[in-house]
C-alpha cells in the first residue's frame, strides 16, 4: 500500500516545483531568477499551509513551550520583515508584503473560527477559496488579454517607422563558448573582458543549449541578455555604465560566470594635415606624424589644416584603396576619425595627393 502522509506533501511540492520552472523559462518571469524567486514564494505559501494544520491538529497548545516557540518564530518573522522594508532596495517589498497579508488574513480568520466556531469553518473556507480563484483567474486574464484603456488618457504618438539602433563605438566580441551548459567547461571568452567605456560589448552564443549574459549583483538590473538561443547576440553599449567590474552570469546554468570591467575611455590619438601638404616638395610634412603606433581599440582622427581639400585612404598610390577605410573628401578645418580594432599596419594616402602617404601600425 502506497503511503499517503508522505505521497500528498510529495506531489504538491512537486506540483509547486514544475510551477515555478515553468514560470522561470516560460517568459512569465523576467529572468530565470525571477522565476525561481517565485517558486520560493510559492513554497513559502504550501509551508504556511502545513504549519496552521499542525498547530491547529487536536487544538492550540496553550504550554510554555508552545509559547515560546511563537515567541521566537514571531521575532524571527518580524525581524527579517523589518529588514525587508527598511534596509533593501526591491520595488517589490510592498506587493510581496500584501500577499503575505492576503494569505495571513483569511488563514487567522479560519483558524479562529475553527477554535470557537467550528460550524462556520466551511462557508467561510469556500467563500474565500472562491475569492482566491476568481482572483488568481482575473489576474492570468489580464495577463493575456489587456482591459479596454477607454477611461486612461493615451499620449499622442507619431507615427515614425522604428529605426535599428547601431553601435556607435568600437565594437568587443565576448563568445558563449561551445558544451558551456556542462559544469566544469570553459564558458564565456574571454572570462575577463577590459572594455574602455564607451565600447559596444556584443554576446555570441556558440553553443548548441540557450544562454544568458545577466548581472549577477542586481540579477539584471544592469543588464540582462534574456534567453539566447544558438547563434543569437546580445548588444550592450557601455557609454551608461560606470567604471568598475561587473560580475555576470548565465542564468539557465549558474555556474558559468565571467567579468566585465569597464574602463577610462581611451584617449584619441590626432594626426594633423598641415598646410601646404598639397604641394610635393622636399621637407614638406604631408601627415604629422606620417607614422602612428597605437593599441588595438583606439581610434585616431585627422584633422586637415590645410586650404584643400584631402583624403585619407587605406592603400597605397601604386595598388589603390583596399576598402578597410576612406574618409571620403576632407573639407579645410574639417576632421575624419576612425578606429583601429584589428591588430597589423595600415598603409594610406590622399587619394587628391597621392604623394601624400602615411601608416598606423596596431598592436
Amino acid at each position: 500500500m502506497s503511503n499517503w502522509d508522505l505521497m500528498m506533501p510529495g506531489m504538491g511540492l512537486t506540483a509547486i516545483g514544475l510551477t515555478g520552472v515553468t514560470i522561470a523559462y516560460s517568459g512569465v518571469a523576467h529572468t530565470f531568477v525571477d522565476g525561481m524567486h517565485a517558486l520560493t514564494g510559492l513554497t513559502l505559501f504550501i509551508g504556511l499551509i502545513f504549519l496552521s494544520a499542525g498547530i491547529l491538529d487536536g487544538g492550540i497548545s496553550t504550554s510554555n513551550r508552545a509559547k515560546a516557540t511563537t515567541l521566537v518564530i514571531a521575532s524571527i518573522g518580524l525581524g527579517f520583515g523589518m529588514f525587508a522594508f527598511t534596509m533593501n532596495s526591491s520595488n517589490y517589498t510592498v506587493t510581496l508584503a500584501g500577499l503575505l497579508m492576503a494569505v495571513a488574513f483569511p488563514s487567522i480568520i479560519i483558524a479562529y473560527l475553527a477554535m470557537k466556531k467550528p460550524q462556520l469553518v466551511k462557508p467561510v473556507g469556500i467563500i474565500v477559496g472562491l475569492a482566491s480563484a476568481t482572483g488568481i483567474i482575473m489576474w492570468f486574464a489580464f495577463g493575456f488579454v489587456s482591459p479596454d484603456t477607454y477611461m486612461i488618457s493615451e499620449p499622442i504618438l507619431e507615427n515614425t517607422p522604428k529605426k535599428d539602433v547601431m553601435p556607435t563605438g568600437p565594437i568587443v566580441t565576448i563568445t558563449m563558448l561551445k558544451d558551456s551548459s556542462i559544469q566544469g567547461n570553459p564558458d564565456y571568452d574571454p572570462d575577463v573582458s577590459s572594455v574602455p567605456k564607451g565600447y559596444t560589448v556584443v554576446w555570441i552564443n556558440a553553443d548548441t543549449a540557450a544562454h544568458t549574459a545577466t548581472s549577477s549583483a542586481d540579477f539584471g538590473e544592469t543588464f540582462d541578455s534574456n534567453l539566447l538561443n544558438p547563434g543569437e547576440k546580445f548588444t550592450l553599449d557601455t557609454s551608461k555604465l560606470a567604471i568598475g567590474e561587473y560580475q555576470y552570469m548565465c542564468n539557465v546554468h549558474p555556474w558559468m560566470t565571467a567579468t566585465l570591467v569597464i574602463q577610462e575611455p581611451k584617449e584619441d590619438v590626432k594626426v594633423v594635415i598641415p598646410q601646404g601638404a598639397s604641394t610635393q616638395k622636399t621637407g614638406q610634412v604631408y601627415y604629422d606624424p606620417d607614422v602612428v603606433k597605437i593599441a588595438a581599440g583606439t581610434s585616431v582622427v585627422w584633422e586637415n589644416t590645410d586650404s584643400v581639400v584631402h583624403t585619407v585612404t587605406s592603400g597605397n598610390s601604386k595598388e589603390g584603396p583596399n576598402g578597410s577605410f576612406d574618409s571620403g573628401m576632407i573639407n579645410a578645418s574639417d576632421s575624419f576619425k576612425f578606429t583601429f580594432n584589428d591588430p597589423g599596419k595600415q598603409d594610406y594616402y590622399c587619394m587628391v595627393h597621392p604623394w601624400m602617404a602615411g601608416s598606423v601600425d596596431v598592436e
